[in-house]
């Protein structure tokens, strides 16, 4: 790790002790430095200097879309890899490339075709004791999510975090607390809360056009979907140069370094993530919280089965799983590996996709006096329009929160094999301390929420 600046390690010091006292650092709104000189861009003033912390696939796809977005200003990268084949598919990632595509971007736009450069960090510590940094997107595996989220909060930074959004029913509720508290910018990537045509199949639903909703379908992939860079070996390895390995574990519990357990494959291991259930739950049950109108609660009873590799395996994530959820006022989601995205009632059903049946519901017009709901183009634009406005974002925290609190609660029904009874109001597991334990991990030090 090293210091960009004069005084970082001071800074950084400075701000562990600010947080530690549970005080907000105010970050100012305006953005140092000299223009780039493309006409169609704010004056640096008005820019909205961002960091990245995670630069892997989803790290560098967010990334490329702030780079699209001109009132925004990359000024910091932040990876605990310095730049590898350790990522998906054998593909370069990590902070190098990262640095080089955001250097070249704004060299290419910059007036005298030159450009200072983007500072890099493998601590995203740096990058939170920064004053001039407004905003930050947090790209990391699951595991470092509530870490960095509340940390950020404190540090009165606005925050884009990568979905799935917790580890933890605990954690979620820890970030909703802070961005709370610190009355901080929060936007999900549950990009599908920008998308029209999710959001006219909610609309039609919200509206009655398929009667009273009764059951809501909700279909994820199944299996472990390996990369093909992943090695047949599971033996622990010597933990390759330039990459903190320790850093990386963070808040979870030690482990020896293999290949097959970092970058991508951390999806199949329930130490960092819970598997397909989470990273595309977060996507589709957070669509049928939508259409259902349950954005701000949660189910009553969890039950079913999932089909886990013995929990000593590296990837011990469910491979096939069914569990339904019983809402308070009876609707049932049935959430299963495979099937279709439908909200079924009692004349008729909607898909995701804008299949309906009947067909005519398809055509149904939604009148001026009728739910609309949020109406969101881009979820990277959305987030940089709310800093600006300080309005609520397409996917604020608690939403988000609710939304994986269901596939959290699926995959302790399924690890326990018991029914679970929720209360939603509360955050609580009624009458089963075992599977309250499940609520929370332990984590190591400093990383505590």
């Amino acid at each position: 790790m090293r210091d960009q600046t004069t005084g970082a390690s001071t800074r950084r010091a400075f701000l562990r002790d600010t947080l530690a006292a549970g005080a907000a650092l105010a970050a100012p709104y305006l953005i140092p430095g000299s223009a780039l000189g493309a006409e169609d861009r704010p004056a640096p003033s008005e820019r909205i200097a961002l960091g990245c912390i995670g630069l892997g696939g989803r790290g560098t796809v967010n990334m490329e879309a702030f780079l699209g977005h001109g009132e925004a200003q990359i000024v910091a990268l932040c990876d605990v890899d310095l730049g590898s084949t350790r990522y998906e598919d054998a593909w370069h990632r990590g902070l190098a490339p990262a640095k080089e595509k955001v250097e070249k971007h704004y060299a290419s736009q910059a007036a005298s075709g030159g450009f200072r450069g983007v500072d890099d960090y493998q601590d995203f510590r740096d990058v939170l004791a920064r004053d001039d940094i407004d905003a930050v997107c947090v790209s990391t595996p699951d595991h470092w999510h509530a870490p960095i989220v509340v940390a950020a909060a404190k540090a009165g930074k606005d925050v884009y975090c990568e979905k799935p959004l917790s580890l933890t029913i605990a954690d979620g509720r820890a970030m909703v607390d802070a961005v709370t508290r610190y009355d901080r910018v929060f936007q999900c990537g549950s990009q599908r809360r920008s998308d029209a045509g999710c959001r006219r199949s909610c609309e039609l639903v919200r509206n009655g056009r398929i009667g009273r909703l009764h059951t809501v379908r909700v279909g994820l992939p199944g299996g472990h979907w390996i990369r093909s860079n992943a090695k047949k070996t599971f033996d622990p390895e010597s933990v390759p140069e330039a990459f903190d390995y320790d850093l990386w574990l963070g808040p979870a519990p030690w482990a020896p370094y293999t290949f097959n357990r970092c970058h991508w494959n951390f999806r199949w291991n329930l130490d960092y993530s819970g598997g397909n259930v989470t990273d595309w739950g977060a996507h589709m049950i957070d669509m049928a919280h939508w259409g259902m109108g349950c954005d701000e609660t949660g189910p009553v009873e969890i039950e079913g089965q999932g089909t886990f590799p013995p929990r000593t395996d590296l990837w011990n994530v469910a491979t096939a799983f069914e569990f339904t959820c019983t809402y308070a006022d009876g609707v049932k989601m049935i959430v299963k590996s495979g099937g279709p995205n439908r909200f079924e009632g009692t004349e008729g059903w909607v898909e995701l996709g804008g299949k309906t049946d009947p067909s005519s519901v398809a055509d149904s017009v939604i009148g001026p006096d009728e739910i609309h709901l949020y109406e969101s183009r881009s979820q990277h634009a959305n987030f940089l329009e709310c800093i600006k406005s300080r309005q609520r974002t397409a996917a604020p925290v608690e939403v988000a929160h609710r939304s994986i609190s269901v596939a959290h609660l699926g995959n302790i029904a399924m690890l326990t094999g018991r029914k679970i009874r929720w209360d939603p109001a509360k955050e609580v597991i009624l009458d089963d301390e075992g599977a309250s334990r499940w609520l929370s991990r332990a984590k190591r030090e400093p990383w505590r929420v």
